[in-house]
């Protein structure tokens, strides 16, 4: 090659390295399986603007952002109403990198669906707060449901799997989802998630639910299948940290996830040290380390 035919070759891979994009030099960050994340209301930060420095000060990916409480009004107590709060939950979010990967009603631990005539309003409230902050799925615990489960009250069911279906039906229609969760078996929430028919509901999974009542988390899933969970609260009943507890092995239950091809959000709940449970920074800080070493690391 002579002195020409090399200046053309330098010349032409310069040319080569300007004209090609600049993220092409920056490596792309792993897309992880699964995201960990905690629960505003169980951390002290009920739809509070200090969530997300919380969440990202603990190391969590994003946030389980409750629609507030609702005892006895009419709708949940809930800022994302006003236009102003809007932005700047949102720009908080965003400028910390804290995703609200989804929200919660979780008013509905104490009370019963069946007696709420307005649920249909409830679930658009929701909704329209997660257009603002981008999430996909609800929390629905029927919490305040427990009698409707029993055999003789088969109106009350029917009743359930009507608005459940509704619900469903308008979330499918939002582009959302809700996670509903029963307390009950595995076998239980598919024959029910058959009864409802509708593919914007489906199971958010709580570990402590299984474990609680002597069910294996692992068979549980299985049984429940990939198609049927929407998300996972990945904590258990308070007694110790994730890393001190013998009631579960979170290793084998990555290993089921894995092999069901399942992925998702993984979302503390609970599992705070008992004897210190106001103690957020310690307590979900520990969680959320030990689920990413295990889900996010695979150690």
């Amino acid at each position: 090659m002579d002195l020409r035919q090399f200046r053309n070759v330098v010349v032409a891979a310069s040319c080569a390295l300007i004209l090609m994009p600049t993220d092409s030099f920056a490596q792309k960050p792993k897309q992880q399986r699964y995201q960990v994340a905690a629960c505003d209301w169980m951390m002290l930060k009920r739809q509070r603007l200090g969530e997300f420095q919380l969440a990202k000060d603990i190391g969590a990916d994003g946030v389980e952002l409750d629609m507030g409480p609702l005892g006895q009004r009419v709708l949940f107590d809930n800022k994302l109403r006003d236009p102003q709060q809007q932005k700047l939950f949102r720009r908080t979010a965003d400028s910390l990198g804290v995703k609200v990967h989804s929200m919660a009603m979780s008013g509905f631990f104490a009370q019963n669906l069946l007696k709420r005539d307005n649920y249909m309003e409830l679930l658009e409230d929701c909704i329209s707060s997660m257009r603002v902050m981008g999430s996909k799925i609800v929390f629905l615990p029927l919490g305040g449901s427990d009698h409707m489960w029993e055999p003789t009250l088969t109106k009350e069911h029917r009743e359930m799997v009507k608005r459940l279906h509704e619900m469903g039906e308008r979330a499918r229609q939002a582009g959302i989802t809700i996670g509903i969760r029963t307390a009950m078996s595995a076998d239980y929430d598919v024959a029910f998630l058959k009864e409802i028919n509708s593919q914007g509901i489906k199971i958010y999974f709580n570990m402590q639910d299984a474990v609680d009542r002597h069910r294996d988390v692992s068979t549980e899933l299985k049984k429940l299948g990939k198609q049927n969970i929407c998300q996972i609260h990945a904590s258990l009943t308070d007694s110790v940290t994730l890393d001190r507890d013998p009631r579960i092995d979170l290793r084998e239950v990555k290993r089921t996830l894995d092999e069901m091809q399942w992925s998702g959000w993984l979302v503390v709940e609970r599992s705070r040290n008992a004897s210190n449970t106001r103690d957020v920074r310690g307590n979900y800080g520990t969680n959320v380390r030990y689920l990413k070493k295990i889900f996010q690391e695979g150690k």
